[in-house]
């Protein structure tokens, strides 16, 4: 070896390097593989790709498989996300689909025992309790939670299963980690997603990062991040009230009270129309409402600035011109701004800013929001969800109609599935139209007095279906809550916190999910970007892929036949693929139309083809393609639409993926016009604003003769103007109705739009003329909708800043969500004497989510075996603390945990901070005897969320973790 050039991966093989230890890992730069001489010469070891089951970034892993056995993982080198990089996380995933502390095989629990028993037991046992609780009590009484671990198709599948089942009473984690973003960025210019990539960011010339932790929660990301930083010279700007391993990089930190950041963004603005630094003439052609936003920013002078935030006028000062000066630059943020009683505002006040800039629709600007689960952005989109269907439709009557054609399936029988209540107007409501108890407020569906919620009745089953309990607030009511259910079922590859939290004896079940290791499909990244993972080993022990068990209930409720009238079931499996093409026959709202499950395989065994920054394919069967089809990827897949990379550049025609903001609100606002001024997408023949296409505009433009008969034919299908669904592939000649239609036709096929056209015809016809469908309107700085039409910043419920209260009070208590919901009857109390320290909670690196799978894991267990909270020197002087001590944290609604100190300049001074991954024990008690036998985690620990307290979005219901108070206490 001495006498070759050799690269990294040929040294290790060549040299036989066991990897056993995690000091090999660091030493080799994170590649973890079984790799010896003999085994690098056995021909019968094959690769296969998948994808990273931990953060969004979507880091290709490659698995050697031997006989059936995952023996060995490397990076994916030609992944243009991870460029052959991996975290600890993801070097060690094999761990986790061959972790031995698995749940192996379906439980429930009799008389306070862990039994055996077998799937067929589960599922009839399940199902006929819960088909007792619908009769009884309806089917809102069930809560199906689902999972950002879920695939596209099995996210798509299980969002369909609850409507069969008859309740939007399903959600999952977005609810509590990016709800607020997807609220606020969706109302400001249409879509609620990343808008660029983490590719791009090599193209930004400044990098300003607010509430966000990327080196610990996404650390591949961070390659690109500080890319730019060496490559532009780019300054990197961190704002968070704790000096994190990522403002470690950084060229200026910004530390700032939690809770504040709508004033620090506000403060910023002030500098930067203060001396005319906005881009005056992007906010003239393609924003609506920034003046409105000039009055609010005129009373955040730089002495308010510090007097809310703590940050002193010349910093902000020195920060705003710094983003003036390097632009185009981008917004990075994570759940540090989202996870507020105003995190809408928060998310809304950031976008505000690169508006004002003019940093958006352009190459190294946008708002890189990074996703925490490696499938969130997917079960989002896909309407796992209480407040929609897939694609983002809602839960209108129109919305529902549209998904009865897609699954063609009788909508009568669809409404027939859900209940009606009698509101207090008197008045029948359908449940089927009205949003369900979000993931966050679960709790107060069980406890809560019956007659004060908006449902005919309180929960009384929960299905935690790849969800943690711990990575939500208020787990003292939560073991209540758990405990009062009739029926709990926890459907995971390990034991969550749900087998262990409670005390219950009875009527509790475990069923093994396999992990995405051992099914496939497909799964979309931070960046819109979509990738097919190929399954590398059989599902192990006697677990199953989540769309078999959703299967097996489908079945045992009698409506599998129908749910699967279109989807081909192998034995009990449903076809993955099908399940892909269903999809896309539906999603036209966000293009998730284009990505056939063929062109998906195609980009993944082609990996490197595609540009590292760009993402787009140069040469190579993808050609022209952006990496993934990052939606939206417009029309049907025969189109050939590459993706939309960055979202809202209109330097690109719309087939090559530019785009407008897009038309959601209307054409006008108080007499204001809200569609764009002058600006338009290259090569569009409307060159001004226009409204979202209808069949209807193409008339009236003339070029509904571009229609194909086929794409005709279905228009007039969906207006109800036919009753015969034309077939795909047949010549309708001239069966084509040309027009004029009979007057009481006419205004419903022309009222047929891009998002409900099943042909994708109106959307190609549009696209072909240069047009976007959506529309191109302005981005809307002013949300009429919302509490708070223009964002500003209200204190947090549980705030030690009473001097605030008066000037930035929270909202009034209002019923929304099915619940009632508390904000001044909470504010109203000062706390602060008795908990007089900030609390706030965020990621590690070596941990994920509630923490289950990676506590269980021997690799990463090893690096982090203690739960503990960072206390300033000052305050754990004060307290008596020294560092290792163990503390007691308790916050002001009784919730209190043991940890130990770590006494930290990190945190400021009268701030703490407490990582989220921990469970398994409670107040101080030690709860490994309640898990099943060989299944508990490794590491075990007390969950900051049983010391956190009340407090949601106004929008959303996002949990407040970031700012609430406590005291601490030496044990």
């Amino acid at each position: 070896m001495t006498n070759a050039s050799v690269d990294r991966r040929a040294f290790l093989r060549g040299s036989g390097l066991a990897i056993g230890g995690l000091a090999a890992v660091a030493a080799t730069g994170g590649t973890v593989t079984q790799a010896t001489a003999a085994t690098a010469a056995s021909g019968d070891v094959t690769r296969v790709k998948s994808v990273c089951t931990h953060c969004s970034v979507g880091c290709t892993v490659e698995a050697e498989v031997q006989g059936g056995v995952w023996i060995g993982q490397e990076p994916g080198w030609d992944s243009p996300f991870n460029l052959g990089a991996h975290c600890a996380k993801g070097a060690s995933v094999r761990e986790h689909a061959h972790g031995e502390r698995r749940l192996k095989y379906p439980m429930k629990k009799v008389g306070g025992e862990w039994q055996r028993i077998s799937w067929e037991q589960a599922i009839d046992e399940i199902g006929d309790q819960m088909m007792s609780i619908r009769d009884s009590s309806g089917p809102d009484s069930v809560y199906w939670l689902g999972s950002a671990k879920h695939s596209n198709e099995q996210a798509y599948l299980f969002r369909k299963f609850a409507a069969y089942w008859g309740t939007n009473n399903v959600d999952h984690q977005a609810r509590i980690c990016h709800s607020t973003t997807v609220a606020g960025v969706a109302n400001t210019w249409g879509y609620g997603a990343m808008t660029n990539s983490y590719n791009d960011i090599h193209k930004s010339r400044a990098i300003f990062i607010i509430g966000g932790n990327p080196a610990e929660a996404h650390p591949v990301s961070l390659q690109h991040v500080l890319k730019a930083k060496e490559q532009n010279n780019a300054p990197l700007i961190v704002c968070d009230p704790r000096f994190t391993r990522t403002a470690a990089h950084a060229d200026e930190y910004v530390r700032f009270r939690p809770g504040s950041d709508v004033a620090l963004v506000w403060g910023l603005l002030w500098h930067i129309f203060e001396n005319g630094w906005e881009d005056r003439e992007f906010i003239r052609s393609r924003v609506w409402g920034m003046d409105e936003i000039r009055t609010e920013v005129a009373n955040w002078t730089p002495d308010e600035v510090e007097r809310v935030t703590g940050v002193p006028g010349s910093q902000l000062e020195r920060v705003a011109r710094t983003l003036a000066n390097n632009r185009p630059g981008t917004v990075i943020w994570c759940m540090g701004g989202t996870q507020h009683t105003n995190g809408n505002n928060n998310t809304r006040a950031y976008c505000i800013l690169q508006l004002a800039l003019g940093n958006m629709g352009t190459a190294g600007g946008g708002t890189n929001i990074f996703r925490g689960h490696d499938n969130v952005q997917g079960a989002t989109d896909l309407g796992v969800l209480a407040d929609t269907l897939p694609g983002y439709y809602g839960l209108t009557a129109g919305s529902w109609a549209h998904w009865a054609r897609v699954w063609e399936e009788d909508l009568d029988w669809l409404k027939g599935r859900f209940a009606t209540m009698q509101g207090k107007d008197g008045k029948d409501k359908a449940m089927m139209n009205l949003t369900g108890i979000p993931v966050s407020r679960w709790i107060d569906g069980v406890l809560e007095a019956k007659e004060n919620l908006e449902q005919p009745d309180n929960t009384r089953a929960m299905v935690f279906w790849g969800h943690a309990p711990n990575s939500q607030t208020r787990m003292k009511e939560m073991k209540t809550a758990m405990e009062k259910l009739d029926l709990l079922v926890v459907v995971d590859p390990y034991p969550t916190v749900s087998a262990i939290l409670h005390d219950r004896t009875d009527n509790t079940y475990l069923l093994p999910a396999s992990t995405q290791f051992e099914t496939y499909g497909s799964v979309t990244a931070s960046n819109r970007s979509i990738q097919w993972r190929d399954k590398v080993v059989d599902p192990l022990f006697e677990s199953l892929p989540d769309h078999i068990i959703m299967h097996k209930f489908a079945t045992k409720f009698g409506f599998a036949d129908r749910m699967f009238r279109n989807i081909e079931v192998n034995g009990e499996e449903p076809l993955v693929e099908d399940l892909t093409r269903e999809f896309n026959r539906g999603m036209w709202t966000v293009g998730y139309t284009g990505q056939s499950p063929e062109r998906l395989k195609m980009h993944m065994e082609n990996q490197h083809t595609f540009d590292r920054t760009t993402l787009r394919a140069n040469g190579g069967p993808a050609d022209g393609d952006y990496y993934g089809m990052p939606w939206p990827c417009w029309g049907t897949p025969e189109m050939n639409h590459p993706g939309s990379a960055n979202l809202y550049d209109t330097s690109l025609p719309v087939a090559q993926g530019g785009l407008p903001f897009r038309a959601r609100y209307g054409v006008e606002r108080n007499g204001e016009n809200l569609l764009a001024e002058g600006s338009y997408t290259v090569g569009s023949e409307i060159e001004d604003g226009y409204p979202e296409f209808t069949m209807q505009m193409l008339i009236d433009l003339g070029w509904d003769s571009d229609l194909t008969p086929y794409e005709r034919r279905m228009i007039e299908y969906v207006a109800g103007y036919i009753d015969q669904r034309p077939e795909t592939n047949t010549d309708l000649g001239e069966q084509s109705q040309s027009g004029p239609y009979p007057s009481d036709f006419a205004d419903k096929i022309g009222g047929v739009n891009w998002k409900t056209d099943l042909s994708g015809g109106i959307q190609r016809v549009a696209i072909a003329h240069g047009c976007a469908p959506y529309g191109n309107a302005k981005a809307r700085c002013v949300v009429w909708t919302f509490p708070d039409p223009v964002p500003v910043h209200r204190e947090p419920l549980y705030t030690n800043r009473r001097d605030l209260v008066e000037d930035y009070p929270t909202y009034e208590d209002k019923t929304f969500w099915r619940v009632p919901t508390m904000y001044a009857s909470i504010q109203k109390n000062d706390f602060s004497k008795d908990y007089p320290i900030i609390l706030t909670s965020g990621r590690l690196v070596e941990y994920e989510g509630g923490g289950d799978e990676t506590r269980s894991n021997p690799w990463l267990a090893e690096l982090q075996q203690n739960m503990f909270v960072e206390i300033n020197p000052r305050d754990a002087n004060n307290i008596g603390v020294r560092d290792g001590a163990d503390v007691w944290v308790e916050g002001p609604e009784g919730g209190k945990v043991k940890v130990m100190a770590m006494v930290t300049p990190r945190v400021g001074e009268g701030v703490a901070f407490m990582p989220f991954h921990f469970g398994g024990h409670f107040e101080g008690e030690d709860l490994r005897s309640k898990y099943p036998d060989g299944a508990d985690p490794i590491v075990l620990g007390e969950s900051t969320n049983t010391a956190q307290t009340y407090g949601y979005d106004s929008v959303t219901q996002m949990q407040e973790t970031k700012a609430t108070l406590c005291k601490i206490m030496p044990a």
